[in-house]
C-alpha cells in the first residue's frame, strides 16, 4: 500500500488548519478589534458605576470574558508584530512609491562605484540610519531606518495592555474590600476572619479641625496596626494619604457623631455603660437605636441639634413608644423604665481596607504603556530607500502616520546625499 496520498492529504489539511490559525491570529490582533474591546469594557466600568447595584456587572462572567478576549487580542498583537519589527529593524524593506511616502530625484553624473556607496551608506549611517546595501553595478538599492527600534515601543504598548488586563483580573479575582467603623480604643480585624489571619486596627484618636465655612481643614485619624494582639506601628491617617500594613490599604473613608450613655434601671442595675454610633438617619438626623434585651425596650436616639448638642431619646416597648426626653452632656433623666444619663459626645470613624494583590502590575502596565505612547510620538520610526535609476538617484522618505514633521528631514538627506555623491 502507497502512504504518499494518505501523507499529502494529512500534509494538506495541517497546511490549511496553520493558515486558518494564521488568519485568526491576525484578525484578534487587529489594532482596530483591540480598539473595539477596550471601548467596550469602558462602556462597561462607566455602567456599573453609574448604575444602581453596578458592581454585580464587573463580577458578572460576561465581564471576565470581555477581559480574556482583551488579553487575548494584546497577545496576539505582539506575537504577530514583534518578529516583522525584528527583521525589519536588522535588514531594512525598500519602500515604495506613493501612499504618504516623500520623494525627492538627486542627479548624478555617472553611475557611483563600490566606494562612492559606501561612503554614501557611511553619510546615512552618521545620520542615524541602519543602512543596507542590494545589488550591484548601475542599478543597486540603499535601504535605511533610524529609530527603528521605536516600533517596538509601539508593540510594547499592546505588552502593556496585557499587564493591565491581567492586574485587573488577579485585583478582581484575589482582592478584597472590607468596611468596618470603629469608636476610639475599639479593634478589627483588616478583613474577614479566616485561620492564621490576625492583622487588626485599633482606633486611637480622631482629629478634625473646621474653618469658618464649615469645610474641614484637617481630618487626621491616629492609628495602630497589630499582627497577632502586638503592636507593630502607629499611622495617622489623611484624606489622600492612607495607610499601608500587610499588603492592605487602609483608608479613613467617613466620620460621625458617638454618644456616651449610662443606661440602668429604676432599680439601679446596669444596662447599658458606652458609647453608641449614630451611624444612621432618620428625618435626616444622625440616629441609632439601641436593643436592651434584658429591659425588653429599645432606645432611638437622635442628634436633632448637633450645634448645641441636643440628643432626643425615646424608650419603646412591643407595646410602643413609652417616653421621650431631650439631652445635654450631664444630664440624666428618667425615660419611661429606664434611667438614663449622656457622659457626653465623641466620634466614630468608619474605615475601608483595600487589599489588590494585581496593583503592582496595574502600575506596571500604566507606566509602561505611557513610556510606548511617548516613544511612539515622540521618537517616531523614520524609513528611507535609496535607489539608483536611469542615471538619477531617487530619494524616498517615509515616517509615522502620525509623524507631522518627516518632511523636515527631507532637504537635508538631500544634502547629505548630494555631498556624498559629490
Amino acid at each position: 500500500m502507497n502512504p504518499a496520498p494518505a501523507l499529502a492529504t494529512k500534509a494538506a489539511r495541517l497546511d490549511r488548519l496553520a493558515r486558518g490559525a494564521e488568519r485568526a491570529l491576525r484578525i484578534v490582533a487587529d489594532p482596530r478589534v483591540g480598539l473595539g474591546l477596550l471601548l467596550v469594557a469602558a462602556a462597561w466600568n462607566a455602567a456599573a458605576a453609574a448604575l444602581p447595584g453596578g458592581g454585580a456587572l464587573l463580577d458578572s462572567s460576561a465581564y471576565l470574558v470581555l477581559l480574556g478576549a482583551i488579553l487575548l487580542s494584546g497577545l496576539a498583537a505582539v506575537a504577530v508584530r514583534w518578529p516583522a519589527a525584528w527583521r525589519e529593524w536588522r535588514r531594512p524593506a525598500a519602500l515604495r512609491p506613493g501612499g504618504g511616502t516623500l520623494e525627492v530625484i538627486v542627479p548624478t553624473v555617472a553611475p557611483l562605484a563600490e566606494p562612492a556607496r559606501a561612503d554614501l551608506a557611511a553619510a546615512l549611517g552618521h545620520a542615524g540610519y541602519r543602512v543596507r546595501h542590494a545589488g550591484s553595478g548601475a542599478r543597486w538599492t540603499l535601504t535605511g531606518v533610524r529609530r527603528g527600534w521605536s516600533r517596538f515601543a509601539a508593540i510594547g504598548s499592546h505588552a502593556a495592555l496585557v499587564l493591565l488586563v491581567v492586574g485587573a483580573a488577579i485585583g478582581a479575582a484575589f482582592g478584597s474590600e472590607t468596611t468596618f467603623s470603629l469608636l476610639p480604643g475599639d479593634q478589627a480585624l483588616l478583613d474577614s476572619a479566616r485561620p492564621g489571619f490576625t492583622d487588626a486596627l485599633r482606633l486611637e484618636r480622631f482629629d478634625a479641625a473646621f474653618g469658618a465655612d464649615g469645610r474641614p481643614r484637617r481630618l487626621d485619624t491616629t492609628v495602630t496596626f497589630l499582627r497577632d494582639g502586638q503592636p507593630v506601628s502607629r499611622q495617622v491617617l489623611q484624606v489622600n494619604h492612607p495607610g499601608s500594613f500587610g499588603g492592605y490599604l487602609v483608608h479613613g473613608w467617613t466620620y460621625g457623631p458617638a454618644v456616651r450613655l449610662h443606661v440602668t434601671t429604676l432599680g439601679g442595675r446596669v444596662l447599658l455603660a458606652g458609647a453608641v454610633p449614630l451611624d444612621g438617619t432618620r428625618d435626616g438626623l444622625p440616629s441609632a437605636f439601641v436593643e436592651l434585651p434584658a429591659a425588653a425596650a429599645t432606645l432611638g436616639l437622635s442628634l436633632v441639634d448637633p450645634a448645641a448638642n441636643l440628643l432626643e431619646i425615646a424608650a419603646a416597648t412591643s407595646a410602643g413608644r413609652q417616653d421621650a426626653a431631650r439631652f445635654r452632656p450631664g444630664d440624666e433623666r428618667r425615660v419611661g423604665d429606664l434611667v438614663v444619663r449622656l457622659d457626653g459626645f465623641e466620634a466614630y470613624v468608619t474605615f475601608l481596607a483595600r487589599r489588590d494583590p494585581g496593583m503592582a502590575l496595574l502600575f506596571a502596565g500604566a507606566a509602561l504603556l505611557s513610556a510606548c505612547l511617548a516613544v511612539s510620538f515622540w521618537l517616531p520610526r523614520r524609513r528611507i530607500t535609496l535607489r539608483a535609476e536611469d542615471g538619477v538617484l531617487r530619494l524616498l522618505l517615509r515616517g509615522e502616520r502620525f509623524d507631522r514633521l518627516v518632511a523636515r528631514d527631507l532637504e537635508p538627506l538631500r544634502t547629505i546625499i548630494t555631498d556624498a555623491v559629490g
